[in-house]
Order: structure tokens, then sequence, then C-alpha cells
């Protein structure tokens, strides 16, 4: 079963002296960060940071997919990356919130949005 938990814009974006990575999802925003041994996460930020440009903007979706034989059961993130392409995510443990302030994610190339899957509209529920 696939769930639409959640659609909106995004924007990631840089900051100005940390070269950070920001993935900022509707109006929460998070720290993307690569460490050498563990891969990339996410940290919950609650302050602005200065921006020194915008790496990608579009739409997200995130999907909760349990049972599908072709996906993993997990939560997707899916960022739009052009005109109907998009780069899927898997968030194993979700994303960061007050109680787990990192959570990883990791890239996929298993994506819903515009591809066989996107054509069961009628089976994939919205919350």
């Amino acid at each position: 079963m696939i769930t639409r938990l959640i659609t909106g814009t995004y924007q990631l974006v840089q900051t100005k002296k940390q070269h950070t990575k920001i993935l900022r999802l509707g109006d929460d925003q998070y720290a993307w960060v690569a460490f050498e041994n563990i891969g990339e996460v996410l940290v919950l930020l609650h302050s602005d940071y200065p921006i020194e440009c915008t790496l990608s903007a579009g739409e997200y979706r995130i999907y909760e997919v349990e049972s599908e034989p072709e996906l993993t059961d997990s939560l997707h993130l899916e960022l739009q990356v052009a005109q109907e392409q998009w780069q899927g995510y898997l968030l194993l443990t979700g994303l960061p919130d007050e109680q787990r302030k990192r959570t990883r994610i990791i890239p996929t190339r298993e994506t819903i949005t515009n591809n066989e899957l996107d054509n069961r509209k009628d089976e994939i529920l919205t919350n």
C-alpha cells in the first residue's frame, strides 16, 4: 500500500559561511550533512541562516510505503528535480523532529511519482 502523506514546495539552499546545504520542506528546515562513515543525514534546524544561493527548488512529496513488491517499506521523500523528473530518497526513521534531531537520508532509484506506480493514482491513499 502506498499512502501519500505530504505534498508541498521545497528549496535546497546553501549557507554563506559554512557552505552547508539546507533543505526547506514548507516551513520546516533541515541541515543536509554528509558524514564520512555514516552517509547523509538531515538535522532539524530551529533558526534561519544567511543563504548564499539556491541549489534547487520545486515540489516534494512524502509517501509511506508498505508491502509493495518493487519498493522498500519506508517513508519515501521525492524531490522534483526537473519537469516530470523526481529524485527519490528513503527516510528509514522518518524526518527529524524534537525527539530525534537527526535521521539518515538515503538516495534511491525508487520513485512513485511519474512512473508506472503513478498510474495507480486511484489506489494511492492521501491524508
